[in-house]
């Protein structure tokens, strides 16, 4: 029986035979009493990166490891392989003189690049000056079936990366470093708000109206009531409920669904923190934002200057503060507060070749001459503030500009990161949006929200003054891992079928 560990590159012979030597491996160890898929457990003491960082403690010290064998070198009487754990990956010496011949001859037989091993021995160091575990006995854990990329080359194809996240996991230690960084990030957003007093809560995900937020719901059927149900494509509207119901500060971590397009910085469900705190207003959310992203960018990466593809941000700095209007006027030359009705808004933007639908207001326009010339320099930390009551439905008017409310867009690296309010708390106001909104609807915006009777009646026992904001997740994530898209920032972002990809 050929061994494919010896001699030859795997990726240089036929797949198929490949595959149908392992399958033979596998029957023969279940045929001698030897099956790897029996065993329940195995102790490990330490892991790779234990050993390596301190072998002077552990030298000549006994350790269990456990891990995939990523490399295998077979000469003669001894052998290496290298096996790679949760942190990192360590070699392990095995000579027939400490196995044994018996067990030697089935280490060589048996063990192949892929299979999960465990490995018993003391720590030393070769003589080429590598860290090592001079294995007593190696014990195969599980049978790998597959084969690994070649390791030279490993696992570049992008399709393949993110269908197969767990083969992605395995073969790019950058991947999982990021993934692992993803998760601190998530632990050190919630030390920093559970330490400011907030409360973690959880809200539902299939609603019978999905609203908060400009975008087209995904739509289910809920078998036992026999009615038709969305997926939340916000957190805002009950964690309003919780302040109406006095828990004064309240933020949740979940999941949400937008049945929109996939891009570099979209996925059509993503995680997304909003939180809410009363007696406070977007100035208060401003605040809170800068200090939230210093302390996770000090905590996590342990600096506050930030570097992505090539631009550097600086978090130590005061975060700029400019308003919508202030910030058309600095880059596009407009003075808005000159554009007085819709038709002279309308002419601004045929004269600069923005387009717009029939339905646009003076307030859409302004956000259209915003996304046109502005966005694209945001690129240091800016808040941008005092949006049009138009693209605003659940935000509270500025009591002296009745045309503009109290809100905020955070940008980083000329992305949105987080989008703030001072809370609408008067019903009958916040009635008259959903008005507005319905007779959107009515003309064929998808985007739009439906009127929220319960909503509506909590705020009619009384909201306190209050602030409230929502982080993207991902992006953050991206910014502070220097993931290129959306895709390399979650374990299993959404991709097209499969059969959809071959048809094409």
């Amino acid at each position: 029986m050929a061994n494919e560990n010896q001699g030859r590159n795997p990726q240089t012979q036929d797949l198929n035979q490949i595959l149908k030597l392992r399958r033979e491996k596998f029957q023969e160890l279940q045929e001698a009493g030897k099956d790897p898929f029996v065993i329940t457990k195995y102790d490990v003491t330490n892991h790779s990166a234990d050993i390596t960082a301190h072998f002077e403690e552990m030298e000549g010290k006994t350790v269990r490891v456990a891990g995939r064998i990523m490399s295998k070198r077979v000469m003669g009487k001894a052998s290496f392989i290298h096996v790679q754990d949760k942190l990192g990956q360590v070699q392990c010496y095995v000579t027939r003189d400490s196995l044994g011949e018996d067990l030697y001859k089935d280490f060589k037989r048996y063990h192949d690049v892929g299979d999960i091993v465990g490995v018993e021995g003391y720590v030393f160091k070769t003589q080429k000056g590598e860290i090592s575990v001079h294995a007593a006995s190696v014990t195969l854990l599980s049978k790998s079936l597959q084969t690994l990329p070649e390791k030279f080359h490993g696992l570049t194809d992008t399709e393949t990366r993110y269908r197969q996240r767990y083969l992605d996991l395995i073969m790019n230690p950058d991947v999982k470093e990021t993934m692992i960084r993803r998760s601190q990030i998530l632990s050190s957003i919630r030390r920093y708000l559970d330490g400011q007093g907030f409360l973690e809560v959880e809200t539902p995900i299939l609603v019978t109206n999905a609203g908060g937020a400009a975008a087209r719901p995904f739509f289910t059927h809920y078998n036992a009531l026999d009615e038709e149900r969305k997926l939340r494509i916000s957190l805002e509207l009950y964690l309003k409920r919780l302040i109406v119901g006095g828990l004064e500060r309240v933020y949740e971590i979940g999941r949400v669904f937008r049945n929109e397009g996939l891009d570099n910085r979209h996925n059509p469900e993503f995680t997304l923190m909003e939180l809410y705190q009363a007696y406070t207003d977007y100035h208060g959310m401003m605040d809170l934002t800068e200090n939230l992203f210093r302390h996770v960018a000090q905590e996590v990466l342990g600096t506050t200057v930030i570097e992505y593809n090539g631009v550097t941000m600086d978090l130590s700095q005061p975060f700029a503060r400019l308003t919508m209007r202030d910030a058309v006027k600095q880059y596009a030359g407009i003075d808005w507060n000159e554009v007085k009705t819709l038709e002279e808004a309308r002419a601004l933007a045929k004269a600069h070749n923005i387009e717009f639908e029939e339905r646009h207001k003076k307030g859409d326009i302004l956000n259209l001459f915003f996304e046109t010339y502005v966005e694209e320099h945001l690129y240091q930390p800016t808040f941008i503030m005092d949006h049009p009551i138009e693209i605003s439905p659940l935000t509270k008017k500025k009591p002296d500009d009745p045309e503009y409310v109290e809100r905020f867009e955070f940008y980083m690296n000329t992305w949105e990161m987080a989008n703030a309010y001072s809370e609408l708390n008067d019903p009958i106001d916040q009635r008259e949006r959903f008005r507005a909104q319905e007779e959107l609807l009515a003309q064929g915006d998808e985007e739009a929200n439906h009127t929220d009777e319960d909503f509506l009646n909590a705020l009619e026992l009384g909201m306190p003054p209050t602030g409230g904001i929502g982080f993207g997740i991902d992006r953050m994530v991206m910014l502070l891992t220097g993931a290129p898209t959306i895709k390399d920032a979650i374990l299993f972002p959404t991709m097209k079928p499969l059969d959809k990809e071959t048809q094409k």
